[in-house]
This record gives structure tokens, C-alpha cells and sequence, in this order.
């Protein structure tokens, strides 16, 4: 009797117990989850892949688009009009207009992911400096193809920077050039195989943006190689660590080691229009600064971005416990206002000052250490990229 008395207390007693850690295991589980019916708190928010890949394609990436599309059928409007009639008028609005929509593109050179990257869009826009001697071997040969890597520098802004202010030392010249009896349709033709071309590349990629593969996009939420983070990422440090501060600072200033320490100022974005290289590098730096904070084109309100992902991480210097995004916005700010004390012409600043240029590649080699390794780190993010300058 006392021996079953016992073990009925003992499973009582158990039974108590089990209670007991299941309400103990239902509270954890409540405070962890913010509560009963609670929403996830913000730091769990800022971690929402896909309301950052959401963001990115609605806020960002499309209106950027629209607006180059905007500027850029200026441009293509205005191309028309000069190549139709060739005149101090007609030319003047031209470069105006192809002026406005280089600037325009430095806000959407970034996003060479997706369908940009399947159209190598950059490529065919933005390789630079222009290779006159191919340009003038295309005009004579009409049926030239546009399409291998060795025509990149016979097209797109570089190309038309040459043909709107290279092909002669003033005004009257460069009319010549086009109103020549002989040669003049021939190089009026080029200018208008350009520009169809590069808007049939432009409406492909808007068009892409605009159908299924927004949703593709957004559905490919995870950290692997193939998700759009991922693709992102790299697509984004790749750009700021090649083309901008490389191909607008690094090689025309000497600083890469490709340079060996040589100045190339005639490597210079605009070369032929030099007066707005600084603030072609300007536009490129704070389109890529305004992308880290997850900037809304149309509001000019930070959203979703890599600097809220990387709070909700809680990333931070190891050595003085501040926020690598504060870190990283904090140098986006120390080089855009180091490159608005430059000349607007950078390759007079290469003659005249080249060490502000240094200073710069120096503060923007900062920044690739800081993307690149800080930030894919703290993300879990693989580098999948070849850097092929020796940093």
C-alpha cells in the first residue's frame, strides 16, 4: 500500500513538473515572439529579405529607369533632329541633351544585375575612352557589328561624347564633319545606328523590369549565389570597386597598380567633354551611397536597404563598437565632398593636382575594404567576382 502510494505521488509529481516546463517553454516562446499576437519587432523587419528586394525593384530600380528613359528620348529626339539637319541649333540642343542623359545614367549604371547584366548594358553605354580609330572604321563600313566585346568603346556615351565634340577643334568643324558632301551621311548615319541601338537595349531591360521578372526578382529571397541578394551585392561592390573608383579615378590619376604610378588624364569619363567628368563621378557616388541607405526615387525617404539589413544585424567595428553602416555612410559623404572641391574637368585636376586625385582613391579604397569584406561578411554574402587590380 505505502509502495503504490508513493509512485502514484511520483507520477503526480511528474506530471506537475511537466506542466510546470511547459509554461515555463510557452512564456520563452511568447517573449521571443514579441508577445501574443505581437508583430515581429523592427530589428526582425529590417531582416526581410524580401521586402528589401521589394523596395529595391518598386522604389528604386524602375523609377531610376524611367527617369533615364525620360532623359535618354531627349537625347534620342534631339539626334534626330541634328542628323536630319546639321546645324549650330540642332547640334547645340543634341549635346545638351546627350549631356543631361550621361548625368541621368550614372543613377542607373549600378543596378548591372538581371536583365541588365543578360544585355551587358554597361558595356555597350559606358566603356570609355572611345576608340576613334574603330569609330571611324565602323562609319566606312556600315554592316560592322556592334555586338563583340572589341566594339564596346565604338558606342554608347563615349562614343557619342567623341562624335558631338571630338571630330573638330570648335563648332564650325565638328559641322563640317557631318555636313561633309562626300562623307557626311555616312558619319550622321552612325550616330543615328547608336542611339537606335541603345535604346533598343534600354527598352529590353525596362521591359524585363516591367514584366515577369519582378516577381522573379522578389521570389529569390535567400543568401546563395543564385539570390537576387546576392547578385546585389556583387553586382554593387563590383561597380563602386571597378568603375568608379578605378575607371573614374584610380586609372586616369596613376593610383591603380595597372598604373605602375602613371597618370592616363586622356583615360577620363568625358574626355572630349571634360568639364563634366567631376560630376559624372558625383552622380555615380551618390547613386551608390543613395542605394546603401535604400533611398525612394520619388519620396527621397530611406527604406529598405543594406544599411538597415546590417543595423538588424547588428554589425559594428570591432574596435570602437560603431555601426558599419554609420561607418560606411560616413565615407560615401567624405568622398563626394572631396570630389566637389575637384575641378570639373578631372583631367586638368590629373595635370594640376594629382595628389586631391590620390586622396580620393585612397578614400574610396576604404570604402571597397569596407564593402567588400565588412559588409558581405556580415551578411554572409560570397564575393563571386575576380578583382583583377591586385587589391
Amino acid at each position: 500500500m505505502t509502495a503504490t502510494l508513493s509512485v502514484h505521488l511520483s507520477f503526480l509529481n511528474m506530471n506537475r513538473l511537466k506542466k510546470l516546463l511547459a509554461i515555463a517553454i510557452s512564456s520563452l516562446l511568447l517573449v521571443a515572439c514579441g508577445g501574443n499576437g505581437s508583430e515581429p519587432s523592427p530589428t526582425d523587419n529590417a531582416k526581410d529579405r524580401e521586402a528589401i528586394l521589394t523596395h529595391w525593384v518598386d522604389n528604386i530600380i524602375k523609377p531610376s529607369y524611367a527617369n533615364f528613359k525620360t532623359k535618354f528620348d531627349v537625347m534620342a529626339a534631339k539626334s534626330a533632329a541634328f542628323t536630319a539637319s546639321p546645324s549650330p541649333a540642332t547640334l547645340a540642343e543634341f549635346r545638351s541633351a546627350w549631356q543631361e542623359a550621361y548625368l541621368e545614367w550614372q543613377k542607373v549604371e549600378l543596378f548591372e544585375f538581371g536583365p541588365a547584366d543578360r544585355q551587358t548594358l554597361r558595356n555597350f553605354f559606358n566603356i570609355y575612352p572611345a576608340d576613334v580609330n574603330g569609330i571611324a572604321s565602323n562609319i566606312n563600313d556600315p554592316a560592322a557589328t556592334l555586338d563583340l566585346p572589341a566594339s564596346y568603346a565604338r558606342q554608347g556615351f563615349p562614343a557619342l561624347d567623341y562624335l558631338l565634340f571630338g571630330v573638330g577643334t570648335d563648332e564650325a568643324a565638328v559641322l563640317a564633319f557631318y555636313t561633309n558632301s562626300t562623307e557626311g551621311q555616312k558619319r550622321t548615319a552612325y550616330i543615328t545606328r547608336l542611339v537606335s541601338r541603345m535604346n533598343s537595349l534600354l527598352t529590353t531591360v525596362i521591359t524585363e523590369w516591367n514584366g515577369t521578372y519582378r516577381e522573379t526578382f522578389i521570389s529569390k529571397t535567400g543568401l546563395d549565389i543564385g539570390s537576387s541578394f546576392g547578385l546585389v551585392v556583387n553586382a554593387y561592390v563590383l561597380h563602386f570597386e571597378r568603375f568608379i573608383r578605378s575607371g573614374k579615378i584610380g586609372i586616369p590619376s596613376g593610383a591603380t597598380i595597372a598604373s605602375a604610378g602613371v597618370p592616363h588624364p586622356e583615360t577620363v569619363e568625358a574626355f572630349y567633354k571634360r568639364d563634366i567628368s567631376k560630376q559624372l563621378a558625383i552622380n555615380a557616388n551618390q547613386a551608390a551611397a543613395d542605394f546603401f541607405a535604400g533611398k525612394n526615387v520619388t519620396t527621397g525617404q530611406a527604406g529598405p536597404s543594406f544599411a538597415a539589413y546590417l543595423d538588424a544585424l547588428e554589425a559594428k567595428d570591432a574596435g570602437t563598437g560603431t555601426l558599419l553602416s554609420t561607418i560606411i555612410n560616413g565615407q560615401f559623404g567624405t568622398i563626394i565632398t572631396s570630389l566637389n572641391a575637384l575641378s570639373p574637368s578631372l583631367y586638368d585636376q590629373v595635370q594640376t593636382n594629382n595628389q586631391a586625385m590620390l586622396d580620393i582613391y585612397a578614400a574610396m579604397q576604404k570604402q571597397v575594404r569596407l564593402l567588400k569584406v565588412d559588409m558581405t561578411s556580415a551578411m554572409s554574402i560570397t564575393i563571386t567576382y575576380t578583382d583583377n587590380d591586385g587589391d
